[in-house]
């Protein structure tokens, strides 16, 4: 007859041994390695009736909820158990706070609460701050951080540090830097990192280096998440500084250092630097998964070196979606339209299934390539045959094929009879359109729409004047331009990045700030003296 531990609380002594006298538990233990392992195990469970045992169940649950398993299974396991302890509810709470799917960790940390005898305590609540963080619900959050202060649980560490994490992640830093500040709070190294996480995801970049600086003692994940902060904020020169002092401090960084560095090196078009960082990953044998790949082609594909992408392309595993749809795009935005849409047919020749962003690179190749009759095509196919929804962004890349091909009626009609709302971007799409063909017409009802979504974009203004002077229509032009300024609208400044001798150089339109801006224009004027002599000749 079985052991029931169902209403007993066994000691960790007792589990080893009841697992160690089971020989399809210490399999699961030892051997088990994926959901198909897994699987094969729990059937024998079954067949035997030792799932109905708590530990067993508990155990079957456990790899379920881990990073190896299926968290659809873990909750059919679960829903299983007649009698759930406190640790198969925390084992599903936490599985589903780490989720794609956290809201389902509230619901059952409710259910738990209202539905059955055992009460949750201080680790059943770490996962719940978690999930609330993960799906933005900070406000909802407080109510539960309220529950833990009537518990006297807010000074225990583990839960304090979730609670700030959700805080800061959520963006609201006032309550964040209150539990942080709090005197006779002892702060362990996670509450910083949250911090200056929280800190820079809401763009406050130097508040969080402020932090970064002062801490004692730093990890991989401070590093990473200063290093992030800097790439998500655009201050790509600064992440590369940074990891310098990385190493130079003989810290190791992790993929997602890797990563964050090699999306700088893109922004910047820092070729020499991303291949170094590229040939870093080589030498230090990080894994090359999925997102180390697609860091690496996006990289190359941005600094214009495509052969060099395809090599990586070529020699890396191509299991994942995501190595091919940088490269789909990589070769729709350097030119090589006809080669993105045969990697695009290879890629349909395969098991792997297209998804939505596979689909804004073929049309974008089709756009740059002026296939109209293409991309209708395939944007019939994401529909029918993939089943995949447009979103703005594929209508706003057929607007760009119709209006560059002249097609503006059908262009605008396109806009009208889409089933989600449009934005500013599709409109000035259009109005772009409209400026190159010189429909004036059609141009004001588009660049009403850009300045009812945003008002406070000036694109619509500029690109509506520039329709006006092309039409020779100055007296207008010149009314959108004083509009701009009695709104106090300013034109985004253009802005250019070019890498020489190993060294990234940025210039701003009109700009003399460069320390060698009094040579660089001499030479943009000795150029121009020369093209007009060479027009006066011709």
């Amino acid at each position: 007859m079985l052991q029931c531990f169902c209403s007993l609380a066994p000691s960790p002594a007792s589990i080893t041994k009841f697992i160690s006298e089971q020989p399809y538990l210490s399999l699961l233990e030892n051997n088990c390695t994926s959901m198909k392992d897994l699987k094969k195990l729990h059937a024998q469970l079954i067949k035997t009736g030792l799932v109905n045992d708590i530990i067993a169940a508990s155990r079957v649950l456990a790899f379920c909820a881990s990073s190896a398993g299926d968290m659809n299974y873990a909750y059919l396991v679960f829903t299983h158990i007649k009698n759930p302890n406190l640790f198969t509810w925390n084992t599903i709470i936490r599985g589903f706070s780490q989720s794609s799917n956290p809201q389902i960790a509230i619901s059952l940390f409710i259910d738990m609460l209202v539905g059955s005898s055992i009460q949750p305590e201080r680790l059943t609540y770490p996962s719940v701050f978690k999930a609330y963080a993960q799906l933005g619900l900070a406000c909802d959050g407080r109510q539960l951080h309220g529950r833990v202060i009537k518990l006297g649980l807010d000074y225990d560490q583990f839960i304090r540090n979730t609670i700030i994490y959700m805080y800061a992640n959520c963006g609201l830093l006032s309550e964040a830097w209150r539990m942080f500040d709090e005197e006779h709070v002892e702060l362990d190294i996670v509450a910083w990192n949250s911090m200056i996480i929280g800190l820079a995801k809401c763009g406050e970049v130097d508040e969080s280096r402020r932090l970064f600086k002062k801490m004692v003692s730093r990890n991989t994940v401070s590093w990473n998440s200063m290093i992030s902060g800097y790439v998500r904020n655009g201050r790509f020169l600064e992440a590369l500084e940074l990891f310098q002092e990385m190493q130079e401090e003989h810290i190791r960084p992790s993929e997602f250092t890797m990563v964050s560095l090699l999306n700088a090196c893109a922004c910047l078009g820092a070729i020499t630097q991303g291949k170094w960082i590229h040939d870093y990953i080589i030498k230090q044998n990080f894994e090359l998964n999925g997102i180390v790949v697609t860091a690496i082609i996006d990289m190359y594909c941005k600094c214009g070196n495509v052969e060099k992408a395809l090599q990586v392309f070529r020699a890396s595993p191509k299991e994942g979606l995501s190595c091919w749809n940088s490269m789909i795009l990589g070769l729709a935005t350097n030119g090589c339209e006809k080669e993105a849409l045969q990697l695009f047919s290879k890629l349909e020749s395969l098991s792997l299934k297209p998804d939505y962003v596979t689909f804004i690179g073929v049309l974008m190749a089709c756009n740059s390539a002026g296939m109209v009759d293409k991309a209708k095509y395939y944007f019939s196919l994401m529909m029918e045959k993939y089943k995949i929804k447009p979103s703005i962004k594929h209508y706003s890349c057929m607007v760009d094929v119709l209006g560059n091909a002249g097609l503006l009626e059908e262009a605008e009609q396109l806009i009208r009879s889409m089933p989600i709302n449009e934005d500013a971007i599709i409109w000035g799409s259009l109005l772009s359109a409209c400026r190159k063909h010189g429909k004036v017409g059609m141009a004001k009802r588009a660049a009403k729409h850009v300045i009812e979504l945003d008002p406070a974009e000036s694109s619509g203004y500029v690109l509506m004047s520039n329709v006006y002077a092309a039409t020779r229509e100055f007296e207008e032009a010149i009314k959108q331009r004083l509009s701009m300024k009695e709104k106090q609208l300013q034109k985004e400044l253009g802005c250019s990045l070019i890498e020489v001798n190993d060294e990234v150089h940025e210039f701003v339109s009109g700009g003399r700030l460069h320390p060698q801006a009094k040579e660089i224009y001499s030479v943009l004027n000795e150029l121009k003296l020369m093209l007009q002599s060479k027009e006066t000749w011709n």
